[in-house]
């Protein structure tokens, strides 16, 4: 496994007044030879979204939009896309991280659509998420994407070599019809296939079985300092978990990401917190998800780093 520390000031660190934050959770898919799907987490308070390729905006999205598909692209090419929020009296905030995507290469002549995919199905993942899954597509070439639609609009991207996704952002307690489109380097887009229907669960628990299980956080004392140590169980989603992110004392400070077999059962990580006795921390724990946005948060846990006689010596 190795841990990567993204820093505590964050992406938003250098945000000044009351400009918005950075969003989180960008991600960039090719959805053909010529495009790109750019989605982030919502932002509250925000009126409108810029969305840069390199140094260049390529659009403006509406603050109640968290998705962008960049088009008119080159074959082949990789590039780097970036997202800023604006809010309401039009104080735009710090570039979002970098996130990459290629585009792969066209295909001369081709008019031929992908299969639709087959039947979707899914569940509900708390009060505003849901869990989807289809039989892939086929294609006389490769399906490059596939679309996720809620009724008629499209709301979702992900790479051709995916059959399965989280959305996120819906309404408690609500009723649902979602399709799945499939799309080549061509940009032929598929018919639909089946629709499939699912109600998110009432209240509002942001999402929660997007996010770990079971979370615990403890500590200990070795060589003179002090180390928070966490367990949890990954979330049940459909594909492997490899990336988590920590947040300690309400900032992001941490990222694990497994190079080798993730677990998939019980999960445990622990990191370095100063030397202080008797400091007290929150700490809290969520998942990357397969399709690459971020689930639920865990529940916050609180922790004291104590006074301890027996020093483990590095354990």
């Amino acid at each position: 496994m190795l841990a990567l520390c993204c820093g505590c000031a964050g992406p938003g660190g250098g945000d000044e007044g009351r400009a918005p934050g950075a969003p989180t959770g960008v991600t960039a898919e090719a959805g053909s030879a010529t495009s790109v799907h750019v989605m982030w987490n919502a932002l509250s308070g925000v009126s409108a979204y810029e969305v840069y390729r390199g140094t260049t905006k390529v659009g403006d999205v509406p603050g109640s939009a968290h998705m962008l598909d960049v088009t008119r692209l080159a074959p082949s090419t990789a590039y780097v896309f970036t997202v800023r929020a604006r809010d309401d009296e039009g104080r735009l905030g710090p570039r979002s991280r970098e996130v990459r995507a290629t585009t792969p290469a066209a295909v001369a002549a081709d008019r031929s659509a992908p299969t639709p995919p087959g039947r979707a199905t899914g569940r509900a993942a708390g009060s505003r998420a849901v869990q989807l899954s289809w039989t892939a597509a086929t294609d006389d070439r490769k399906v490059v994407s596939y679309d996720i639609f809620q009724g008629e609009v499209k709301i979702h991207s992900v790479g051709g070599g995916q059959t399965a996704t989280v959305v996120t952002g819906l309404r408690p307690g609500t009723r649902y019809s979602f399709t799945v489109r499939a799309r080549d380097a061509a940009d032929n887009l598929s018919p639909a296939g089946p629709a499939v229907r699912l109600s998110t669960a009432p209240g509002d628990d942001e999402g929660r079985d997007t996010a770990p299980a079971d979370f615990r956080a403890t500590t200990h004392r070795a060589d003179g300092a002090y180390y928070i140590d966490l367990a949890w169980v990954p979330p049940r989603v459909d594909g492997v978990v490899t990336e988590y992110q920590i947040q300690l004392d309400g900032q992001a400070v941490t990222s694990l990401v497994w190079g080798g077999t993730p677990p998939r059962d019980r999960a445990t990580h622990s990191f370095y917190v100063g030397r202080e006795a008797g400091a007290g921390h929150r700490v809290r724990l969520r998942a990357r998800l397969p399709d690459g946005t971020w689930g639920a948060f865990t529940a916050e846990r609180v922790v004291t780093t104590e006074d301890d006689p027996e020093d483990t010596g590095g354990r």
